[in-house]
């Protein structure tokens, strides 16, 4: 009998190991998620659907992951977890079957104007050694050939202690070869900082002289520090200063100085702004603080180093007439090319580590990288995709990998390849959970969870689970809209001007030339890395139009916010509400804020106590003082519409809407902003939710609602689909219109075929990405698109609106 007829007629009954092939939530009360139970397979594909604040992140994110996570952490020694985050455990009554999760998220790279592609993977470190063993002429060990390491050379008397009580002096010296631009410190560029900007020399520092966002001379320690110092004179104008005056104010070493008896360090005003801001990323910053930056500081490319961050001793050693700079300004695809073309035995380890890194960057479609470029400004889709790179080659198996919506910033044409990454993980036995609202995503899992009904307090219950064919027959909000397709507009809006780009170069752009129309909804097109947020973000010049317009551009950019933050205060809300109540009950408006004078003095206004237990994980306990209210007993005492203002916050968007619209409680100020908010969407939000706890749809959708108010006649969106479900979709082409309708120009970068379809004029940048694109291929109406097929955007479009 052969072994395979042996296996058919003798099955081995089943391990115990082999049946623990669920994972089991349990009683899951994560933000708004509502005693949720389910039972995920492993070793599948499974996707999460549901409306934007359904409850997906919370379960996915929230509960399974974090839980491994904390698990995982808990199995070091305690020494060990004291360096580690402290993580609380879920709010869920069982939690089984966990594997160790790996999670994929769309959180942006590198705050750090040093961390580029190259350094936030393993690329540039296995490239720097490379080049220390195989570079002509040898320069030294890697550090030479590092950006990120200064040369340091040292010498004088050490003492060596030797023996019972023998001790010696003997002289030492150290040296360290980096591969830092001196210059430029490893940034690529130097800066030339307008001084008007930071003082008005006219006054003095006790007239408040200085004029860098949140520097007040009456309170602020910094000003203090210079107030006090003994270098300048306080009550000076400083453009009387001496010449010593001058040069102590401006360019002073750090020295300790006392100020009301504390003991502070003083230094130069230029040192202190360098460290101060520009030792950030521009793109991490709050908007005022990148606006007087920008206002404050011009950056040229550094002139030693050609912007490259690289000395000269390590731009000169080379391998195959290539310097590590030339080969980490290239790009990933051909660097991967040219390091194939090295065959030297003594290294071959390497080169295949590196091979195999560059190769991964190229399967996932981020070929058109190049490894200087800048962590900071990669997309959320682009980040997320880097992060994969390191676990495309893993030989882990039976781990759970969790995915945040993972077709963000993707061209439909480049979605088949992200899915044939998915099933890959997902083959090699690993279970791969994905968040996603793409249908072209949602069709390959081999299980489906559909969360809702709706969105916050109405969502968090699980509406769906099964195959796919049963979620399009299910009649959840997901399977209603799961077919649905926008159609062709029959006649399109007429411009009634255009916005001029000439000569447009910036990354991979080749001399475009592109009349974009005013006055319609106009959509930027084109696979990733074909130069669309070059066109529009990088060559839009900030007035357009013969009036002169002013450009208002939302971007992808997270939004800056504590747990203390809310919807209320994000937009500005919360100012008209204190003012309302203040007025009706005669008091002062900082009463009715939970962060000034009306905070709880047992929580400080948080609401809750935070218990911090060293190596265990932190307790928050809703405070026992304002049960969670934030606000002072006393400031409850006043009422506006019969409602105190903690019950204000405890309201929906659509509540409150109602509520200040009219009645005694009728603020035409709060009206408008809350009318924006149902605009976008987030009826359903409550004024005092902590920003922490919104999805990335929602934080997206908060800020465009923020930014309709602004004056500017020419709106750029950057995929504004991004977290919206597909019923959402139409709302949001409903918002354009009205946006156009109102007289507005409105910009879109996007990849989604319902909004391409939608618009009045479509711009298709390519043909591919990086050198193969930053060409204009298609410009024209969708139906003009859609007949030609002349694009890739063309081909699947048409194949969208089923033509």
């Amino acid at each position: 009998m052969s072994q395979a007829e042996k296996t058919d007629t003798q099955s081995p009954a089943l391990h115990d190991a082999d049946s623990h092939d669920l994972i089991r939530v349990h009683g899951a009360r994560v933000n708004n998620l509502k005693d949720l139970s389910i039972e995920i397979p492993k070793r599948r594909l499974t996707v999460f659907t549901g409306v934007s604040g359904s409850g997906k992140s919370s379960l996915v994110f929230n509960t399974i992951a974090a839980e491994s996570q904390r698990l995982i952490n808990e199995t070091y020694s305690t020494f060990v977890q004291g360096f580690m985050p402290n993580l609380a455990r879920p709010e869920v009554d069982v939690l089984d079957g966990l594997t160790t999760v790996i999670t994929v998220d769309q959180q942006r790279m590198g705050g750090d104007p040093r961390s580029t592609v190259g350094t936030a993977t393993d690329a540039n470190a296995m490239l720097r050694i490379l080049f220390s063993r195989l570079g002509k002429p040898y320069i030294g060990s890697p550090s030479a050939y590092a950006f990120n390491v200064a040369s340091v050379r040292a010498s004088g008397g050490i003492t060596v202690e030797r023996g019972a009580a023998k001790t010696k002096t003997v002289k030492a010296t150290f040296n360290r070869t980096g591969g830092m631009c001196t210059r430029c410190e490893g940034r690529g560029n130097v800066s030339d900082i307008d001084l008007t900007q930071l003082y008005d020399d006219s006054k003095s520092l006790a007239e408040g002289a200085f004029t860098i966002p949140g520097w007040k001379s009456d309170s602020q320690w910094t000003v203090q520090v210079y107030a006090q110092s003994g270098f300048v004179d306080p009550d000076k104008p400083i453009r009387k200063y001496t010449k010593k005056e001058l040069q102590d104010f401006l360019y002073g070493e750090p020295v300790k100085v006392k100020v009301n008896g504390v003991n502070l360090t003083y230094e130069g005003l230029i040192p202190k702004i360098q460290k101060s801001f520009l030792s950030k990323d521009k793109e991490a910053m709050q908007p005022h603080i990148r606006a007087f930056v920008e206002r404050a500081v011009t950056f040229t490319t550094c002139p030693e180093c050609d912007g490259t961050r690289l000395s000269e001793g390590a731009r000169s050693s080379k391998i195959k007439r290539k310097s590590i700079a030339d080969a980490c300004a290239m790009e990933i695809r051909d660097l991967a090319e040219w390091v194939r073309g090295l065959k030297e035995p003594s290294v071959a380890p390497l080169l295949t580590a590196l091979q195999r890194t560059l190769d991964s960057f190229v399967e996932i479609g981020l070929g058109y990288l190049s490894l200087e470029r800048p962590a900071g400004t990669l997309s959320g889709g682009e980040a997320q995709r880097v992060k994969m790179i390191r676990h495309l080659g893993s030989s882990l198996t039976d781990v759970t990998y969790v995915f945040d919506e993972p077709t963000i910033g993707l061209h439909p044409h480049d979605i088949q390849r992200m899915n044939d990454l998915l099933l890959r993980l997902r083959d090699k036995g690993n279970t791969v959970l994905v968040v996603e609202h793409k249908p072209e995503t949602i069709v390959i899992a081999d299980h489906v969870v559909d969360l809702g009904p709706g969105a916050g307090t109405a969502g968090g219950t699980v509406c769906f689970e099964g195959s796919v064919e049963g979620l399009r027959s299910g009649g959840t909000i997901t399977g209603r809209h799961f077919d649905d397709r926008a159609t062709l507009k029959e006649t399109v809006r007429k411009p009634t001007g255009t916005l001029e780009i000439r000569g447009a170069t910036a990354n991979n752009l080749r001399d475009v030339d592109v009349d974009i129309p005013l006055g319609v909804l106009t959509v930027i097109t084109g696979v990733a890395g074909s130069g669309k947020s070059s066109l529009v973000h990088g060559s839009l010049p900030h007035q357009s139009g013969a009036a002169g317009e002013s450009v208002v551009s939302i971007d992808q950019a997270p939004i800056k916010g504590s747990r203390r933050s809310n919807p209320a205060t994000y937009t500005g809300l919360l100012d008209p509400i204190r003012k309302a109540f203040a007025k009706v009950n005669g008091v002062k408006p900082a009463l009715f804020s939970a962060n000034s004078e009306g905070a709880c003095p047992n929580c400080n206004g948080a609401g809750v106590i935070y218990t911090d237990l060293a190596i265990m994980a932190g307790v928050a306990t809703t405070c026992e003082v304002c049960e969670g209210k934030r606000f002072e007993a006393s400031v409850l005492d006043y009422h506006l519409g019969r409602r105190d203002i903690s019950e204000v916050l405890a309201m929906s968007v659509t509540e409150a809407e109602e509520f200040f619209g009219a009645g005694e409680a009728h603020t035409p100020a709060a009206h408008r902003i809350l009318d924006r908010l149902a605009d976008v969407g987030l009826g359903y939000l409550s004024l005092g939710q902590p920003l922490t706890t919104l999805s990335g749809g929602e934080r997206q959708r908060l800020k465009l609602a923020t930014h309709m108010s602004d004056k500017g006649g020419v709106y750029v969106l950057d995929e504004p689909t991004t977290g919206l479900h597909l019923a959402d979709v139409e709302q949001l082409l409903g918002l354009l219109d009205r946006l156009v309708n109102s007289g507005k120009s409105v910009i879109v970068i996007e990849h989604h075929q319902a909004v391409m379809a939608h618009a009045d004029w479509i711009i298709d940048l390519g043909p591919g990405a990086g050198h193969d694109g930053g060409r204009i291929v298609f410009e024209g109406t969708p139906a003009d698109l859609v007949a030609a097929r002349s694009t890739l955007t063309g081909e699947h479009l048409a194949a969208y609106v089923g033509t």
